[in-house]
């Protein structure tokens, strides 16, 4: 990641939101920063699209379990942070703010990504072509809309992520028809700018559909599904994304909560350079993490079963053991 972009503090915990170039092993390295600033993390969702990622991570003081408020260690954590998102790209800048209130976490990832511009980075090609989104913009003369359709894989949460990037690029929705009763889902939206004007340049065009496209894309879930429950504690992410980052494999989203002092955790993995991942490796993370608060959840394609014996032996001992402490109304209504 290139850019941070800031930290919200709330009345819970310190919301810290990260965007930059994805690499292997950065939320390990995120989140091992601040496990040496003494930051618990609650809270973290993750996405990455088109070489992009963007995060949010919730933290509280590892000793109090409060906010993080003080202006001189907040400074300390951005500084170390931007060091680690750089890495070795010191060709992109990393910047930090501070900025307050509250926005659903979901809602502020799109908003985040859209604001750095990962439409119109990488190349969609690695999409599996049934999952690639159909985006279509046309004119409705005779009403003086813009006519959009989306024809993809139907999927939770489909609906949401097409009306936020709408209402965030200040379209406004007049008419919607949604269909989702068949695995391909469809959406037809009646739309114009917040001016009046209907979409009015092929440039602008093309962007409403790679946006559209961009914010079905962050969310379609590549790779192994792993689920992690156990007994929360400080340190409990650093660990095992370590783990994941020493056996070469790659997050392409996370969520990680804690409720009533159990993490319950999903990661979505892949191999080195995208490919599948090696059934022993997962047999071998599981058999340090255990076989019963690591789960496999899906999908048997995204494993490789011509596995080769892992030839690093990683001790931890105490890896789980419990040491206290450490989670629409956008369509107007138009006649």
């Amino acid at each position: 990641m290139g850019r941070f972009s800031g930290i919200q503090p709330s009345n819970e915990h310190t919301s810290i939101e990260l965007t930059g170039t994805d690499r292997p092993g950065l939320l390990s390295e995120v989140s091992a920063v601040l496990a040496y600033l003494k930051c618990n993390v609650v809270n973290v969702e993750l996405w990455t699209h088109n070489t992009r990622a963007g995060a949010v991570i919730h933290v509280t003081d590892e000793a109090t379990g409060l906010p993080i408020n003080d202006p001189q260690r907040l400074s300390r954590i951005k500084e170390l942070l931007c060091n680690v998102l750089r890495g070795n790209n010191r060709s992109r800048g990393a910047s930090a703010t501070v900025s307050f209130g509250y926005t659903r976490t979901e809602r502020r990832l799109h908003q985040m990504m859209f604001a750095d511009r990962d439409y119109e980075r990488g190349d969609q090609g690695c999409i599996i072509d049934n999952l690639r989104p159909h985006v279509t913009v046309m004119d409705c003369t005779e009403k003086d809309y813009s006519v959009v359709t989306i024809r993809c894989r139907d999927r939770p949460k489909l609906l949401f992520d097409t009306v936020c990037t709408l209402t965030d690029m200040q379209y406004v929705v007049f008419h919607a028809n949604v269909d989702a009763e068949t695995p391909e889902g469809y959406q037809e939206y009646y739309i114009r700018h917040l001016d009046g004007c209907p979409v009015n340049s092929e440039a602008e065009r093309q962007r409403l559909v790679q946006c559209l496209q961009a914010a079905i894309g962050r969310r379609v879930s590549e790779g192994l599904k792993l689920e992690l429950c156990a007994t929360d504690r400080v340190g409990l992410l650093s660990d095992v994304t370590r783990l994941f980052r020493e056996n070469s494999l790659s997050l392409t989203r996370a969520e990680v909560t804690t409720r009533g002092g159990k993490a319950i955790n999903t990661f979505y993995v892949c191999g080195a350079s995208g490919h599948p991942v090696d059934e022993k490796t997962i047999d071998h993370i599981r058999s340090v993490i255990g076989q019963t608060i690591l789960k496999v959840k899906h999908n048997s394609a995204c494993l490789n079963s011509a596995p080769k014996e892992s030839s690093t032996k990683f001790l931890f001992s105490n890896l789980f053991r419990s040491r206290s402490l450490c989670t629409f109304g956008l369509v107007r209504s138009h006649s």
